[in-house]
């Protein structure tokens, strides 16, 4: 089953490698979607795959040796089909 969320992230998030890690983990695990920084500190991550995949994801992030997620808000969206790779946007 292919799900995607949206997910934001607060806490040592930016200027920390998490848009890299998040975009080689997203390869990593065959996930699909993008990452920004938002001009908050935040940052805000669509990622589309399987359940499981997308938790591997976001463990492999948090293991960044500067990253700390002190909050993390997640909700079910739309997929979206046909999408293919992982993208790194600039701030919204």
């Amino acid at each position: 089953m292919i799900v995607r969320r949206r997910m934001t992230f607060t806490g040592w998030v930016q200027g920390v490698g998490f848009r890299y890690r998040a975009r080689h983990a997203a390869g990593l695990y065959g996930c699909t979607g993008w990452v920004r920084n938002e001009w908050d500190g935040s940052v805000v991550m669509e990622i589309q795959g399987e359940p499981e995949r997308i938790d591997d994801v976001i463990r492999a992030v948090e293991r960044g040796a500067y990253i700390r997620i002190e909050r993390m808000e997640s909700k079910t969206v739309p997929a979206v089909e046909g999408e293919r790779g992982f993208d790194t946007r600039w701030e919204s």
